[in-house]
Protein backbone atom coordinates (compact mmCIF):
# COMPACT_ATOMS: atom_id res chain seq x y z
CA UNK A 1 0.00 0.00 0.00
CA UNK A 2 2.86 2.22 0.86
CA UNK A 3 4.60 1.11 -2.11
CA UNK A 4 1.41 2.77 -4.01
CA UNK A 5 1.45 5.93 -2.29
CA UNK A 6 4.77 6.54 -3.07
CA UNK A 7 4.29 6.00 -6.45
CA UNK A 8 1.14 8.27 -6.57
CA UNK A 9 2.89 10.50 -4.79
CA UNK A 10 5.85 11.16 -7.09
CA UNK A 11 3.96 11.01 -9.99
CA UNK A 12 1.58 13.82 -8.51
CA UNK A 13 4.71 15.54 -7.91
CA UNK A 14 5.63 15.71 -11.41
CA UNK A 15 2.38 15.80 -12.52
CA UNK A 16 1.96 19.08 -10.71
CA UNK A 17 5.63 20.55 -11.56
CA UNK A 18 4.93 19.61 -15.48
CA UNK A 19 1.64 21.89 -15.25
CA UNK A 20 3.59 24.60 -13.13
CA UNK A 21 6.78 24.84 -16.03
CA UNK A 22 3.93 24.29 -18.81
CA UNK A 23 1.71 27.71 -17.18
CA UNK A 24 4.73 29.54 -15.76
CA UNK A 25 6.93 28.43 -19.29
CA UNK A 26 3.85 30.05 -21.33
CA UNK A 27 3.69 33.24 -19.77
CA UNK A 28 7.25 34.34 -19.61
CA UNK A 29 6.66 33.05 -23.91
CA UNK A 30 4.16 35.57 -24.03
CA UNK A 31 6.02 38.15 -21.44
CA UNK A 32 9.21 37.94 -24.64
CA UNK A 33 7.10 37.78 -27.02
CA UNK A 34 5.37 40.81 -26.52
CA UNK A 35 9.24 42.41 -25.62
CA UNK A 36 10.14 41.14 -28.76
CA UNK A 37 7.20 42.86 -31.12
CA UNK A 38 7.67 46.03 -28.91
CA UNK A 39 11.43 46.22 -30.01
CA UNK A 40 10.52 45.87 -33.73
CA UNK A 41 7.31 48.19 -33.53
CA UNK A 42 10.44 51.17 -32.28
CA UNK A 43 12.63 49.97 -34.86
CA UNK A 44 9.44 50.72 -37.46
CA UNK A 45 9.68 47.26 -38.69
CA UNK A 46 6.54 46.22 -41.08
CA UNK A 47 3.55 45.44 -39.44
CA UNK A 48 3.19 42.10 -40.93
CA UNK A 49 6.97 41.09 -40.11
CA UNK A 50 6.21 41.82 -36.81
CA UNK A 51 3.40 39.48 -36.67
CA UNK A 52 5.28 37.11 -38.12
CA UNK A 53 8.43 37.06 -36.17
CA UNK A 54 6.47 36.97 -32.89
CA UNK A 55 4.29 34.52 -33.81
CA UNK A 56 7.74 32.58 -34.74
CA UNK A 57 9.24 33.19 -31.70
CA UNK A 58 6.30 32.12 -29.29
CA UNK A 59 5.76 28.87 -31.36
CA UNK A 60 9.67 28.67 -30.56
CA UNK A 61 9.53 28.95 -26.80
CA UNK A 62 6.41 27.06 -26.49
CA UNK A 63 8.37 23.82 -27.83
CA UNK A 64 10.98 24.40 -25.38
CA UNK A 65 8.53 24.96 -22.55
CA UNK A 66 6.67 21.59 -24.21
CA UNK A 67 9.87 19.77 -23.53
CA UNK A 68 11.00 20.74 -20.14
CA UNK A 69 7.70 19.74 -19.34
CA UNK A 70 7.80 16.44 -20.54
CA UNK A 71 11.44 16.35 -19.43
CA UNK A 72 9.99 16.38 -15.91
CA UNK A 73 7.75 13.36 -16.21
CA UNK A 74 10.68 11.52 -17.65
CA UNK A 75 9.99 11.63 -21.41
CA UNK A 76 13.40 10.87 -23.05
CA UNK A 77 13.61 14.60 -24.05
CA UNK A 78 16.45 14.12 -26.50
CA UNK A 79 14.91 11.20 -28.78
CA UNK A 80 11.65 14.39 -28.81
CA UNK A 81 13.84 16.63 -29.91
CA UNK A 82 15.66 14.73 -32.30
CA UNK A 83 12.25 14.46 -34.19
CA UNK A 84 11.38 17.65 -33.76
CA UNK A 85 14.42 18.92 -35.57
CA UNK A 86 14.21 16.01 -38.71
CA UNK A 87 11.17 17.00 -39.01
CA UNK A 88 11.62 20.14 -39.16
CA UNK A 89 14.67 19.25 -41.67
CA UNK A 90 11.89 17.45 -43.54
CA UNK A 91 10.04 20.71 -43.59
CA UNK A 92 12.78 22.74 -44.71
CA UNK A 93 13.85 20.78 -47.81
CA UNK A 94 10.15 20.77 -48.87
CA UNK A 95 9.81 24.41 -48.79
CA UNK A 96 13.27 25.63 -49.81
CA UNK A 97 11.55 27.85 -52.31
CA UNK A 98 9.30 29.67 -49.85
CA UNK A 99 12.25 29.79 -47.50
CA UNK A 100 14.19 31.39 -49.80
CA UNK A 101 11.43 33.46 -50.41
CA UNK A 102 10.52 34.53 -46.49
CA UNK A 103 14.92 35.64 -46.27
CA UNK A 104 14.13 37.77 -49.33
CA UNK A 105 10.97 38.68 -47.52
CA UNK A 106 12.66 39.58 -44.40
CA UNK A 107 15.62 40.93 -46.19
CA UNK A 108 13.09 43.75 -48.27
CA UNK A 109 10.79 44.65 -44.82
CA UNK A 110 14.30 45.48 -42.96
CA UNK A 111 16.77 47.43 -45.61
CA UNK A 112 13.04 48.90 -47.46
CA UNK A 113 14.45 49.56 -51.11
CA UNK A 114 11.36 50.23 -51.53
CA UNK A 115 7.80 50.94 -49.81
CA UNK A 116 3.85 50.63 -50.88
CA UNK A 117 3.29 53.83 -53.54
CA UNK A 118 6.45 53.98 -55.09
CA UNK A 119 7.16 53.17 -58.48
CA UNK A 120 9.79 50.51 -58.81
CA UNK A 121 11.51 48.47 -61.39
CA UNK A 122 12.54 45.07 -59.88
CA UNK A 123 12.28 41.20 -60.01
CA UNK A 124 11.81 41.22 -64.44
CA UNK A 125 8.20 43.20 -63.26
CA UNK A 126 7.56 47.11 -63.27
CA UNK A 127 4.83 49.36 -61.48
CA UNK A 128 3.36 50.65 -58.36
CA UNK A 129 4.00 48.80 -55.13
CA UNK A 130 0.90 47.36 -53.88
CA UNK A 131 1.65 45.32 -50.99
CA UNK A 132 4.97 44.15 -49.95
CA UNK A 133 4.68 40.22 -47.76
CA UNK A 134 6.70 37.94 -46.46
CA UNK A 135 7.18 35.66 -49.49
CA UNK A 136 5.97 38.05 -52.48
CA UNK A 137 5.63 41.45 -53.55
CA UNK A 138 2.73 42.52 -55.25
CA UNK A 139 3.31 45.69 -58.35
CA UNK A 140 -0.19 47.49 -60.11
CA UNK A 141 0.63 48.17 -63.67
CA UNK A 142 -0.45 51.56 -65.19
CA UNK A 143 -3.24 49.65 -67.36
CA UNK A 144 -4.05 48.08 -64.02
CA UNK A 145 -3.12 45.02 -64.28
CA UNK A 146 -1.51 42.84 -60.84
CA UNK A 147 1.78 41.17 -61.20
CA UNK A 148 2.65 39.07 -58.24
CA UNK A 149 7.00 38.36 -58.00
CA UNK A 150 8.72 36.27 -55.39
CA UNK A 151 10.77 37.80 -52.89
CA UNK A 152 13.70 36.05 -53.75
CA UNK A 153 13.23 37.07 -57.69
CA UNK A 154 13.69 40.66 -56.20
CA UNK A 155 16.17 40.44 -54.20
CA UNK A 156 18.10 38.76 -56.80
CA UNK A 157 18.49 41.49 -59.47
CA UNK A 158 18.80 45.10 -59.46
CA UNK A 159 16.13 47.03 -58.35
CA UNK A 160 15.04 50.85 -59.78
CA UNK A 161 12.99 53.03 -57.71
CA UNK A 162 11.62 55.81 -59.65
CA UNK A 163 10.06 57.22 -56.60
CA UNK A 164 12.44 57.17 -53.69
CA UNK A 165 14.24 60.95 -54.59
CA UNK A 166 11.82 64.00 -54.23
CA UNK A 167 12.77 65.24 -57.67
CA UNK A 168 13.81 63.92 -61.14
CA UNK A 169 15.51 64.78 -64.21
CA UNK A 170 13.65 64.63 -68.11
CA UNK A 171 15.97 63.41 -70.38
CA UNK A 172 14.96 65.15 -74.09
CA UNK A 173 16.61 64.74 -77.20
CA UNK A 174 15.19 67.17 -79.62
CA UNK A 175 16.64 67.21 -82.89
CA UNK A 176 16.67 69.88 -85.43
CA UNK A 177 17.55 70.36 -89.08
CA UNK A 178 21.05 71.39 -90.41
CA UNK A 179 19.85 74.88 -91.98
CA UNK A 180 17.61 75.64 -88.86
CA UNK A 181 19.24 78.78 -86.56
CA UNK A 182 21.07 77.00 -84.15
CA UNK A 183 20.52 79.99 -81.20
CA UNK A 184 17.11 80.65 -81.96
CA UNK A 185 16.76 76.94 -81.17
CA UNK A 186 18.41 76.62 -77.79
CA UNK A 187 16.55 80.22 -76.98
CA UNK A 188 13.33 78.45 -77.77
CA UNK A 189 13.98 75.16 -75.96
CA UNK A 190 15.02 77.76 -72.86
CA UNK A 191 12.00 79.50 -73.03
CA UNK A 192 10.14 76.72 -73.44
CA UNK A 193 11.48 75.31 -70.33
CA UNK A 194 11.40 78.71 -67.91
CA UNK A 195 7.66 79.27 -68.97
CA UNK A 196 6.27 75.86 -67.92
CA UNK A 197 4.81 75.97 -64.69
CA UNK A 198 6.33 72.45 -63.36
CA UNK A 199 9.59 72.36 -64.72
CA UNK A 200 12.16 73.30 -61.54
CA UNK A 201 14.40 76.53 -61.14
CA UNK A 202 16.40 74.55 -58.62
CA UNK A 203 18.41 72.42 -59.96
CA UNK A 204 18.40 74.35 -63.07
CA UNK A 205 17.05 73.12 -66.69
CA UNK A 206 19.84 72.70 -68.99
CA UNK A 207 19.80 72.77 -72.68
CA UNK A 208 23.20 71.79 -74.93
CA UNK A 209 24.19 70.49 -77.89
CA UNK A 210 24.55 66.98 -78.21
CA UNK A 211 25.64 65.78 -81.72
CA UNK A 212 26.23 65.93 -85.14
CA UNK A 213 24.15 63.68 -86.41
CA UNK A 214 23.56 61.73 -89.99
CA UNK A 215 20.76 63.90 -90.53
CA UNK A 216 20.02 66.51 -87.68
CA UNK A 217 21.44 68.75 -84.97
CA UNK A 218 20.33 67.11 -81.48
CA UNK A 219 20.13 68.86 -78.36
CA UNK A 220 19.53 67.57 -75.01
CA UNK A 221 17.18 68.74 -73.12
CA UNK A 222 17.06 67.96 -69.55
CA UNK A 223 15.03 69.29 -67.01
CA UNK A 224 14.55 68.56 -63.23
CA UNK A 225 10.54 68.12 -61.97
CA UNK A 226 8.94 66.52 -58.98
CA UNK A 227 9.08 62.77 -59.03
CA UNK A 228 4.73 62.83 -59.28
CA UNK A 229 5.14 65.00 -62.36
CA UNK A 230 7.69 63.02 -64.23
CA UNK A 231 5.33 61.61 -66.94
CA UNK A 232 2.55 64.80 -67.00
CA UNK A 233 5.18 67.08 -67.32
CA UNK A 234 7.41 65.00 -70.07
CA UNK A 235 4.73 64.38 -72.63
CA UNK A 236 3.46 67.99 -71.80
CA UNK A 237 7.33 69.39 -73.53
CA UNK A 238 7.21 67.51 -76.03
CA UNK A 239 3.48 68.62 -77.41
CA UNK A 240 4.97 72.33 -76.39
CA UNK A 241 8.28 72.10 -78.32
CA UNK A 242 6.72 70.36 -81.40
CA UNK A 243 3.88 73.39 -82.09
CA UNK A 244 6.13 75.73 -80.96
CA UNK A 245 8.97 74.68 -83.64
CA UNK A 246 6.55 74.73 -86.09
CA UNK A 247 5.12 78.46 -85.06
CA UNK A 248 8.47 79.24 -85.75
CA UNK A 249 9.49 77.13 -88.80
CA UNK A 250 12.24 75.08 -86.98
CA UNK A 251 12.23 71.73 -88.59
CA UNK A 252 12.22 68.72 -86.78
CA UNK A 253 13.87 65.92 -89.42
CA UNK A 254 12.34 62.66 -89.80
CA UNK A 255 13.55 59.51 -91.80
CA UNK A 256 12.68 59.57 -95.49
CA UNK A 257 13.17 56.84 -98.76
CA UNK A 258 13.35 58.88 -101.72
CA UNK A 259 12.32 56.27 -104.80
CA UNK A 260 13.34 56.30 -108.53
CA UNK A 261 10.98 54.31 -110.78
CA UNK A 262 13.42 53.37 -114.36
CA UNK A 263 10.39 53.40 -116.88
CA UNK A 264 12.94 52.31 -119.60
CA UNK A 265 12.36 48.76 -121.55
CA UNK A 266 14.87 46.33 -120.20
Amino acid sequence: MNQYLDLALTWGIKIIGAIAIYIIGKWIAKLLTNLFRKMLERSNTDVTLVKFLGDLVYFGLIVLVIIAALGTLGVNTTSFAAIIGAAGLAVGLALQGNIANFGAGVVLLFLRPFKVGDFVEAGGATGVVDQIGIFNTTFKTGDNRVIIVPNSNIIGGNITNYSREAIRRIDLVIGVGYEDDLKLVKSTLEEILANHPKVLKDPAPAVALAELADSSVNFNVRPWVKSEDYWGVRSELLEIIKTTFDEKGINIPYPQMDVHVDNKAA
